[in-house]
């Protein structure tokens, strides 16, 4: 495989995505979708950050107070700009998500029916080098596309004096990478019925489906698997009924007293002792439940793109590297499901039969 070669291939695709009108016109809307999206985060941060202004007021006005360690005067954390880009997900999970498949569903079909692909395996170039120039000069323009939406969203937040700090400088980068794995994702799909239907408009109606049922259906079906493994739920354990038993009357020498008939103080731990055991059970069924659910999480973008970028986006306490690895689940099906797909791209692509 030459390098030259493949980067030829690539520049060819580029180019004749970015002058395709159905490519453009989906990427116009797209933009439009996510800069009306940007402008609901943007007024949605310059709530927050009012709302912040005044809880320092507040705590400047009562410092005596906080100083004394009043827990009602706990300052807000600073809102961060990234409150900007959460409602760019759900744009992309859809018209994204639709734009990429647009851009690969016919990478393949579209050279067998116009069968220019027998005349371009005749030049000294071979499969897997077209296979990958394809797929690499795909994935390029879905960057271009990112990065072209996160250009003028920065711009937008510079033009209101919104300026990010180094923290959130590289959030939105990792945003932006999250956002064109999930879009590669999509197109991985869409290139492998390229390759494996001799029809441009089947590839898309197989792509299609494909995103639909793992869209729609995806999510109810991890809830019931999980249900399904777990088992059912650790029952709240019902309160034992205290017996009132009759008091006993002592005297002695030294006076009378009272002998209590029940055990309270018994009766109190072992009540406890059940809570206590019934906590480490629901913990434990809950852990199991999710662990499977992050399982299905590998197979649907979907939910790992979205799991994601909530954590990116979303105020948060731990540091970043922290936040994402308590969604590595969904890090590692972003990378793992395109890589199948791809995979199951090329293996056809070189397996067939050009006459």
């Amino acid at each position: 495989m030459a390098a030259e070669r493949v980067l030829t291939v690539a520049a060819k695709e580029f180019s004749d995505l970015f002058t395709s009108r159905r490519f453009l016109l989906i990427f116009a809307l797209y933009l439009i979708i996510a800069v009306v999206g940007m402008a609901q985060g943007l007024e949605r941060y310059n709530y927050a950050l009012s709302s912040y202004n005044e809880a320092q007021q507040a705590a400047d006005e009562y410092r005596d107070l906080q100083e004394l360690g009043a827990s009602w005067l706990e300052m807000p954390g600073k809102p961060s700009i990234l409150y900007v880009f959460s409602p760019m997900i759900g744009a992309t999970m859809m018209l994204g998500a639709i734009l990429a498949i647009a851009a690969g569903f016919d990478l393949v079909t579209r050279e067998k029916e116009s069968r220019s692909l027998k005349t371009l395996l005749s030049h000294p170039v071979y499969r897997d080098e077209i296979i990958v120039g394809k797929a690499f000069g795909g994935g390029a323009t879905l960057g271009i596309v990112v990065g072209l939406v996160l250009a003028v969203t920065t711009a937008v937040l510079l033009v209101f004096s919104i300026v990010p700090t180094a923290g959130e400088v590289v959030a939105i980068l990792i945003f932006g990478l999250v956002s064109l794995l999930f879009l590669i994702a999509w197109f991985t799909v869409a290139l492998a019925f390229s390759t494996a239907v001799r029809e441009s408009g089947n590839a898309l109606i197989f792509t299609l489906v494909v995103f639909f049922v793992i869209s729609s259906l995806f999510p109810v079906l991890g809830a019931l698997v999980g249900g399904f493994v777990a088992g059912p739920p650790p029952q709240l354990p019902e309160t034992p009924a205290v017996e009132v038993l009759p008091v006993m009357y002592v005297s002695n020498a030294t006076g009378s007293y009272v002998v209590p008939g029940v055990d309270s103080g018994q009766q109190a731990s072992a009540r406890h002792d059940m809570l206590k055991e019934y906590q480490e059970e629901l913990a434990a069924y809950t852990e199991k439940k999710r662990t499977v659910t992050d399982v299905l999480t590998l197979l649907s973008p979907q939910k790992s793109y979205q799991a994601v970028t909530d954590v990116v986006s979303a105020p948060r306490e731990m540091s970043l590297v922290d936040s994402l690895g308590s969604v590595w689940a969904g890090i590692a099906g972003l990378i793992a499901f395109p890589s199948i797909f791809f995979a199951a791209a090329y293996t056809r692509f070189m397996r067939m039969d050009i006459r």
